[in-house]
């Protein structure tokens, strides 16, 4: 059952637990200056009632030398408390300058540290805006919660339970009559400012719906251009930003209402209990007090300071909901995304260096040799080592993103180490998910995939996906130079390794024309560069990572015939010795393949090479001559 919203389910105090975890000598300190700078603030009644009754007797005896003897000890007690509450206060927005800062880094580091974790399946099904809303948005609730919301609700929660005692002591029958103006108060915030916390909560929704559609904007601008879809593009952000407004105008309306109503029923009550103090004065009515003092005017004059006081702490008390709403909102989602499940692994097989005798005895070393074994650790406590060769089976695998809706059927691959492997197909195929499960981005639901022999489920993923190359359709390069998103293939790769992989792919050549050539700092995922360009790099990333095993989606799709007729020359000395998986739509770059298999709706139809397959006249030939049959 889900949770009704605008209630913090915990999330709140899971805030104030994480920021007393993150300084737990630092956030005390802070609590107690709060403290003892509220109970100062309270205190000055008590001596106002004082002063009063000492003015009184002076009045009535005439000695003022008595009474100012007896008056100097308060004030100076009372200048020292305020001295010591304005070092408190000090002491306490300083820290907290320090501790909130410190505590949204710390809580940016665990959220991003906690996504490098989740699974691919969550990006596939998440809006990127979204998630950036948990970084900005929600974080900055949780700033304005820590720095402000919860040093204020602390301290003019103090103030109102001091100013209560103190009233207690001084009239227990006023006090009763300020309770039934509080009751009133707290009706009246529970109204509005529960219909305002909703509101709050579905404003925080849109934000990060109202981000999410703007990030796709930005980045589908030449789709939207091209298609002439600026103004239904305008049209659906209207809508949106319309909906963001409406929840924020009656959240922000509300909220704005319920400070007035609550500071003008604390001046009725005001009004009310001077009437109702004056009648108890004219009346000698008897004075109930925790003091036990007669009903005076040196208590009515405090009492009333007090009641301006208490109702002030109380409206700011209520002004505070609707921050620690939207607060407990944003931490709702914040920990959502902190709790999302991270990606599981039961691999227990690693990848390691070693060495290889010439009897075949393979011997694991801490050295870096380049040449690799998986240590694989066996139920009875021995060890057993396996080359790295890149041989990849998979035997008849089933799968499907979503239940109910199956993607591939009892697909069965041989790759030897070595061999050329090509995927083709219409799109939609199963071509690109056969190579996601043999990366484990998606675990497969029946079947086997082995590689060298070994149970991919058993590998730890981290070691699995070192031994393989990955170039995609689509180009991700990040903000630095050339040479350092070459690097990112291996980031022990030297400048020298790093501009031989670049040579091998054919991107030496654009790369030397480039103003500070490798040096040439890429931002904006590369901008600045064509899209074939972007895939060279992209290439040269993955060869400088030698892996014996290639994946390539489509690697040579934004490349024009020229730069992939360089570029296959690269890819020919790269792919030598390995194994090597190419899905491609250009037929002519899987030619030289050696089993081709095609793909129709997750099922294998057709394998073989490339002249077998052209000879059987079936769906490859139809594909390479494009002699389709009309339907």
């Amino acid at each position: 059952m889900n949770k009704p919203q605008g209630k913090p389910d915990g999330s709140l105090l899971r805030v104030i637990r994480m920021f007393f975890r993150y300084y737990p000598v630092l956030a005390p300190i802070v609590v107690f200056c709060i403290l003892f700078a509220a109970v100062v603030s309270s205190i000055p009644s008590l001596f106002i009632q004082k002063v009063i009754a000492l003015i009184q007797v002076w009045v009535e005896s005439g000695d003022w030398s008595s009474a100012k003897a007896e008056l100097t000890p308060y004030l100076l007690l009372l200048g020292g408390l305020y001295l010591l509450s304005i070092t408190a206060m000090t002491v306490q927005t300083q820290l907290m300058a320090i501790m909130t800062q410190g505590f949204l880094d710390k809580l940016r580091r665990d959220l991003f540290d906690g996504m490098q974790n989740l699974p691919i399946r969550y990006f596939d099904t998440h809006k990127f805006g979204d998630i950036m809303s948990h970084y900005t948005n929600d974080v900055d609730t949780l700033r304005q919660l820590v720095s402000q919301t919860l040093p204020s609700f602390i301290q003019s929660g103090a103030i109102v339970l001091v100013v209560l005692g103190i009233m207690l002591y001084f009239s227990v029958w006023m006090t009763l009559v300020l309770l039934f103006g509080v009751a009133a108060m707290i009706v009246v915030a529970k109204k509005i400012g529960g219909g305002s916390a909703k509101s709050f909560v579905e404003m925080q929704k849109t934000v990060a719906e109202n981000e999410g559609y703007i990030q796709e904007s930005m980045a589908g601008q030449k789709v939207i251009k091209v298609f002439c879809h600026e103004e239904q593009g305008i049209r659906d952000f209207d809508e949106i930003n319309d909906r963001l407004f409406r929840h924020s105008f009656r959240a922000h309306a509300l909220a704005s209402t319920l400070g007035p109503i609550i500071a003008n029923i604390g001046n009725v009550m005001y009004v009310t209990l001077a009437l109702i103090g004056g009648v108890f004065l004219l009346s000698g009515v008897p004075n109930v007090s925790l003091s036990g003092k007669a009903f005076s005017i040196s208590i009515l004059i405090p009492f009333l300071n007090m009641t301006k006081q208490f109702t002030g702490n109380v409206n700011t008390l209520s002004q505070q909901i609707n921050s620690i709403v939207m607060a407990a909102a944003g931490a709702k989602r914040v920990f959502a995304l902190m709790d999302e499940k991270p990606e599981t692994d039961d691999g227990y097989v690693t990848l390691v260096n070693c060495r290889i005798a010439p009897d075949g005895t393979i011997t694991e070393t801490d050295e870096h040799t380049g040449r690799w074994a998986w240590r694989h650790p066996h139920g009875d406590g021995t060890l057993t080592y396996t080359e790295l060769r890149g041989d990849v089976r998979m035997v008849d695998v089933d799968f499907a993103y979503e239940e109910g809706k199956q993607v591939l059927y009892d697909v069965s691959v041989y790759a030897e180490p070595g061999q050329k492997v090509a995927f083709v197909g219409a799109t939609g195929a199963g071509k690109t998910t056969i190579t996601n499960l043999i990366n484990r981005f998606y675990d497969i639901d029946d079947g086997k995939i082995r590689y060298d022999g070994i149970n991919v489920n058993k590998i730890r993923k981290g070691d699995l996906r070192r031994s393989l190359g990955l170039v995609l359709q689509d180009v991700n390069l990040f903000t630095g130079t050339v040479l350092d998103n070459i690097r990112y293939g291996n980031l022990e790769a030297t400048d020298e390794q790093c501009r031989e992989a670049a040579r091998l792919s054919g991107a030496d050549d654009f790369i030397s024309r480039l103003p500070q050539g490798y040096d040439t700092v890429l931002e904006n995922n590369g901008a600045n560069l064509s899209q074939g360009q972007r895939q060279l790099i992209s290439i040269a990333r993955a060869a400088v990572a030698d892996p014996p095993v290639m994946i390539l989606d489509e690697a040579t799709s934004s490349i024009d015939t020229r730069t992939e007729a360089i570029v296959q020359k690269g890819m020919d000395k790269l792919m030598e010795g390995r194994t090597v998986f190419v899905i491609a739509h250009r037929l002519s770059t899987v030619m030289n393949a050696d089993v081709i298999m095609v793909l129709d709706h997750g099922r294998i139809i057709e394998r073989g090479s490339h002249d077998k397959l052209i000879a059987e006249k079936g769906t490859y030939y139809r594909l390479y001559t494009g002699a389709f049959e009309l339907e």
